[in-house]
């Protein structure tokens, strides 16, 4: 007589038992992810500092000589994504000289950080930003379109105003905690057994990108309160910001992505939000 063995029934009379589907695997995981969660909520929440400039109570996690290393250290990077520095010297010189004049005559000076005040080679891209610590953008194209020293003072307010609102700071500290939430997450709705639990792990990341682009929005928003405020120290006509909205706002054309689902907030919101701190503007430092 032939036997044939069954090599699962094989396994599982070696084992003794058969062998339980992944039980005590979840809860390692859930414990895992509930561990990864609290410390990510605890690192968050000890990183309280005080904005001496602004008044403000933030969560940051890195020191100001920190903020101004990593943005020299990006910002040979940056510039060349957008074709690097701009050669006609005339005009980086006006932004300089622009840039620094609104740093050394409004509040702005007082937050120690370094300005350095860059034109970028290119001609299609709209753009202007400022990386943590001091190191200010704007491209070509946009220089090209404005149509005052005013206008492009209000452009380099705003960016200064992210600057001394240590937003890039803020948003790293806010991207290691949604990292950490939305790993946990990940960890504790993955079940090996069951492909179809990824879509729980990617909402989650989805969720933690659209939560950071309102925290980018809102500060869009202030750094637009700020700008008004150094170019009223400066001497500037702070209403120059609206014309600058404007500009932006023809530049963008119909390829301008939904409000929610963009970190710049819509101009024509802006605006509205920089006529109300020019009317309030003795709420300035």
């Amino acid at each position: 007589m032939t036997i044939r063995f069954s090599p699962s029934r094989v396994r599982r009379n070696v084992s003794g038992r058969a062998r339980p589907r992944g039980g005590g695997g979840g809860c390692l995981r859930l414990v895992l992810a509930l561990g990864l969660a609290a410390f990510a909520v605890i690192s968050f929440l000890g990183s309280k500092t005080y904005n001496p400039i602004t008044g403000e109570e933030q969560y940051i996690s890195i020191t100001q000589d920190q903020e101004i290393a990593l943005g020299v250290q990006a910002a040979p990077q940056m510039a060349a994504q957008y074709g690097g520095l701009a050669p006609e010297t005339e005009l980086q010189a006006i932004v300089d000289e622009v840039g620094h004049s609104l740093v050394q005559n409004s509040f702005a000076r007082q937050s120690g950080y370094p300005f350095e005040f860059h034109l970028l080679d290119d001609g299609e891209t709209v753009n202007a930003f400022a990386l943590p610590g001091g190191q200010v953008f704007i491209t070509y194209a946009l220089l090209s379109r404005l149509e005052s020293e005013a206008q492009l003072a209000g452009v380099l307010g705003h960016e200064i105003g992210h600057v001394i609102g240590r937003h890039g700071a803020e948003q790293i500290a806010k991207q290691e905690l949604t990292q950490g939430l939305t790993g946990a997450i990940v960890l504790a709705s993955y079940d090996p057994d069951n492909p179809s639990s990824s879509g729980s792990a990617q909402i989650a990341l989805i969720l933690g990108q659209l939560v950071n682009m309102r925290y980018g929005r809102e500060a869009e928003l202030e750094s637009d309160f700020w700008g008004v405020c150094i170019l009223e120290n400066a001497g500037y006509d702070p209403q120059e910001m609206v014309r600058v909205m404007e500009i932006l706002d023809e530049a963008s054309g119909s390829g301008r992505p939904p409000e929610f689902l963009s970190t710049h907030p819509d101009p024509g919101n802006r605006i509205s939000e920089i006529e109300s701190a020019i009317d309030n503007i003795e709420n300035c430092p």
